[in-house]
């Protein structure tokens, strides 16, 4: 009861108090902010004001609103109204930041603050107060008239963030030009010296920053920044500890991109590792690894954090785990094999051990020709063994072990590795063998062929193929050839085709099994007919009549390419005896090559018989080339297509027929042809069904006409490849007859004249040649007689050649010329005459008519005429033969008036006659000097004048 009335008053007079106090604050003035001051930040862009509340009652606080007003250049111009609510308390001093886009140095700042109350116990208070003056901000000096900035200085920047940059420049300058990474930008005037660039999602270009500077033309005056632009700090990723000895923990993460930058700027990340459990944080030494100690008191449970922080951003990451379940086992060692025999090895090896109460469970890999064949897991404690079976002789095999927790699996452990190889054996398969047989002056040429032994069946190296030959006639005669282990054919001539042949394969460990083949005399020489045989999808299938009778033991089915240019590849597959049917496929097959199969069949006493032979293309492509056609027999309505030399083996597949095409102006087919359309152009086409048919008529053609052709073949598959047509004319229905008429004609004709001309031509050479000679002439058989048997033809070198006559006339008029005319009428001859000779014989020379220029540019020549009384002697002495000096004279001589007046003659007297006795000096002192003449003088027939 006393306590009710206790806690009655208390409230009766706190009630009082408030109400008082409300009372006083009615009376107060408005609360008005005082004592602002302003401070920056030019780096952070940062104002910072700070201010008290007048007239602020004792021992209250109330809730207020402040509002703030910034302005920029000048005080009308608001950039920035912005309402700050707080509690105040009395002689609080309040604080508020205010960050700018703009850097401070660019431009100048005003600030003004007002308040009001904002408490619903004095509403009366909740007035705006007056404000308070503006405070002016100056981050930047006065600027000289020459004067030019950027800023703002040293900033540093994440990519993508956005930048304003601004240009301040004095009153003398006027051109500002601003360049970003050397790029003209253009900016924002904020008035006539100062203009701002807005940067957005600015890019990493460079650890060395991005560059921007402006300048002044003409004066070059040049002043910029470098802007810091720093990859975004990211996030660690993959953060993960682990222990592999329980002395340390080892903590890896993914770091992320370096946020390096230059002119240390900023450095790169740092990273923290902090645990909360202990209290304790260690500064990492690497950007993606740090190890922590463990304790002595194993602390199980850690709850790690990873802090990434640089200049500008910090990052961070948690990991809470049991360190029990971070156990990552170190690599086993001390891994041995230990070779049992040809087939088996031991592996033994070693892990880290901590205790009967620790177990680790270890992964067995063996690995044999670059594939795991095999794997086993084994729980260790301290050792481990397993032993390996079945393994191959002569092959090199690899060992992978690992291990890991078997209680709580976290990790692997790396891989531990070792090599071994298991020793060779002796082969365990005989040889699958094959043989061609073939009779060869008298003996018997046996080719062996065998397919190489598997890996598996090998069981090492093989060295040597050994061929055993058995006489069936005579056993005891055995020989032993052998081969290298390379080659995997053999050829044996044998004196007799009836032999057992065994093969065999060896290595250095042993000999394999025998593979025992019989040759008879008549293996493989029946006469079978061949088949065609079409490819499937899934190969050549092969069929076959079964042998009667039990005594069959397999069949055997060979095949090999048909090549020209190449040895046949032999291949064969031995099928079981209940078999009658096989595919063949072969990764070796190939379109438009054909392939031969044989059906063997063979006997219990290992005798083969041919029982079939196929043929066929793996797949038939158009024929490779067209057919080399020849035209015979031309007619005026028909004319034969000739291409016997067109092979059709070794062709791209089965060639079926052939296709003539006809092309002609008449566009008109001949019977048995129809139309078609051969690239583009409408053709008459006849198709030869018959591929062994290699000659065609084309009939039933117009004569003197133009006729195009092609002889094309096809397959099963299509048409070869497009040739080019030929053309053939035909003749006109008369041709033939007047071949016949006029060839016989003509060859009269030219044998007759070249008769003609042969007689024409001996003629010639025997009355009248060109170049008479002495020897042949009949001449001397009219002037020898019996008073004169000593003369003789004149010897060449006696002779002097080559004296020249010039006889020259006055010039005298034509009436002159005329008046002489009738003394020079009669012709006489000069000749170079030896006067006195003293040689018992006559001496004779001939005029050379080859020197006779009768027609000069003057006109003719003649011979001057002169008395004539030294021609006594000479026509005493042509008496007998009366006709010599006429036909001479008549032949030689020119009388005046066929000469022109005035023309001067040169006579040339060639080959001179010598005296046979006396001297020969004596010529040229007898010689009259002749007047020069301007034509040759021609040879004539001289005698010697009797004494």
């Amino acid at each position: 009861m006393a306590f009710a009335v206790l806690q009655a008053t208390f409230l009766l007079a706190l009630l009082s108090l408030r109400t008082y106090q409300g009372e006083v604050l009615a009376e107060l003035s408005p609360l008005t902010p005082a004592s602002l001051k302003i401070s920056f930040n030019s780096q952070l862009q940062h104002l910072y004001l700070q201010w008290t509340v007048q007239n602020f009652p004792d021992h209250q606080e109330l809730k207020m609103i402040f509002l703030i007003e910034i302005s920029r250049i000048k005080i009308s111009n608001v950039i920035l109204v912005e309402t700050y609510r707080t509690t105040v308390k009395p002689n609080q001093v309040i604080h508020w930041s205010w960050k700018s886009k703009l850097p401070l140095e660019c431009a100048t700042h005003f600030v003004r603050i007002k308040s009001m109350v904002d408490d619903a116990r004095f509403p009366k208070l909740s007035s705006w107060s007056e404000w308070s003056s503006w405070e002016e901000v100056q981050a930047q000096r006065p600027l000289k008239p020459n004067a030019l900035f950027v800023f703002p200085k040293d900033k540093l920047v994440e990519e993508g963030a956005n930048v304003t940059i601004c240009s301040i420049w004095g009153s003398n300058l006027k051109d500002i030009f601003c360049y970003l990474e050397g790029e003209l930008i253009h900016g924002e005037q904020l008035d006539s010296h100062i203009r701002t660039f807005e940067l957005s999602n600015v890019p990493f270009i460079r650890t060395a920053g991005t560059n921007f500077f402006c300048t002044e033309k003409p004066t070059n005056i040049t002043n910029g920044i470098v802007l810091s632009v720093s990859h975004v700090l990211e996030e660690p990723k993959d953060f993960s500890c682990e222990t592999q000895d329980f002395k340390t923990l080892s903590c890896t993460w993914i770091p992320g991109v370096d946020t390096h930058l230059d002119w240390s700027m900023q450095p790169s990340q740092t990273y923290t590792l902090v645990e909360s459990f202990s209290g304790e944080r260690k500064q990492c030494e690497h950007k993606n690894l740090c190890n922590w100690k463990i304790t002595q008191e194993l602390q199980e449970t850690y709850n790690f954090t990873l802090i990434a922080e640089n200049n500008l951003r910090r990052r961070s990451v948690n990991l809470l785990f049991n360190l029990t379940h971070r156990v990552h086992p170190l690599a086993p060692y001390n891994v041995n094999i230990k070779i049992i025999d040809a087939t088996r090895a031991e592996l033994t090896w070693n892990v880290l051990a901590r205790g009967n109460y620790y177990t680790l469970l270890c992964q067995v890999e063996l690995e044999g020709e670059g594939k795991v064949i095999r794997q086993a897991n084994v729980s260790v404690k301290v050792s481990g063994e397993e032993v390996f079976s079945e393994l191959e002789p002569d092959t090199e095999y690899q060992v992978h072990i690992r291990c890991a927790d078997a209680g709580h699996f976290w990790k692997w452990s790396a891989w531990t590795d070792q090599k071994f190889r298991t020793p060779q054996a002796a082969p365990s398969k005989a040889p699958v063998v094959w043989s061609k047989v073939r009779n060869e002056n008298g003996s018997c040429v046996v080719n062996l062929f065998w397919k190489p032994l598997s890996k598996h069946h090998a069981s090492g190296k093989i060295l040597h193929y050994n061929a055993i030959t058995e006489s069936l006639d005579k056993p005891s005669r055995v020989t032993v050839h052998s081969t290298s282990g390379l080659h995997n054919s053999m050829e044996l001539r044998l004196d007799q085709c009836a032999y057992q042949i065994k093969v065999t394969a060896n290595n250095s460990a042993g000999q394999s099994p025998a593979s025992v083949i019989v040759i008879s005399g008549d293996s493989g020489q029946e006469e079978v007919e061949e088949e065609i045989i079409r490819r499937t999808e899934d190969g050549f299938f092969v069929s076959w009549k079964p042998l009667p009778g039990d005594k069959v033991i397999g069949y055997v089915v060979e095949w090999c390419a048909r090549l020209q240019d190449q040895s046949c590849d032999m291949q064969w597959r031995n099928i079981g005896p209940n078999t009658t049917s096989t595919v063949i496929s072969s990764d070796v097959f190939r379109p438009g090559i054909q392939y031969d199969f044989r059906v063997y069949g063979i006997s219990t006493e290992r005798v083969a018989s041919l029982m079939g032979k196929r043929t066929g293309y793996y797949q038939e492509l158009v024929p490779s080339t067209n057919p080399q056609v020849a035209v015979n027999n031309v007619t005026s309505h028909s004319f034969i297509l000739n291409w016997t030399d067109y092979s059709t083996l070794n062709q791209s597949g089965f060639i079926q027929g052939y296709h003539v095409y006809l092309k002609s102006k008449h566009r008109q087919c001949q019977p048995g042809f129809e139309k078609a359309i051969f690239s583009g152009d409408s053709v008459c086409k006849y198709d030869i069904k018959n591929p062994e048919q290699k000659t065609f008529t084309v009939e039933h053609l117009q004569p003197e006409s133009s006729y195009e052709f092609l002889v094309t073949s096809y397959t099963h598959v299509g048409e070869g490849l497009n040739g080019t047509f030929r053309t053939v004319i035909t003749p006109d229905k008369l041709s033939p007859t007047l071949v016949q008429i006029i060839l016989p004609m003509t060859f009269s004709v030219l044998l007759i004249i070249a008769v003609c001309y042969w007689k024409s031509q001996w003629m010639k050479e025997t009355c009248y040649p060109d170049i008479p000679d002495p020897n042949k002439s009949s001449i001397l058989s009219l002037i020898k007689s019996k008073e004169n048997p000593h003369l003789t033809i004149m010897n060449v070198k006696d002779c002097i050649p080559d004296a020249i006559e010039v006889i020259n006339k006055p010039d005298s008029t034509k009436a002159q010329a005329m008046g002489t005319e009738s003394e020079l009428m009669k012709p006489v001859y000069r000749y170079l005459l030896q006067k006195e000779h003293s040689g018992p014989g006559p001496w004779i020379c001939f005029e050379n008519f080859t020197y006779n220029q009768s027609d000069f540019d003057t006109g003719l020549c003649g011979h001057v005429p002169v008395p004539s009384t030294d021609l006594r002697w000479q026509q005493g002495l042509l008496t007998p033969p009366e006709n010599l000096l006429n036909t001479l004279e008549r032949s030689y001589t020119k009388t005046l008036g066929e000469m022109r007046a005035g023309e001067a003659s040169l006579n040339y007297v060639s080959q001179l006659a010598s005296p046979l006795y006396g001297d020969r000096d004596n010529i040229s002192n007898n010689l009259t000097m002749p007047e020069p003449c301007s034509d040759y003088k021609m040879q004539m027939p001289c005698l010697t004048p009797p004494k």
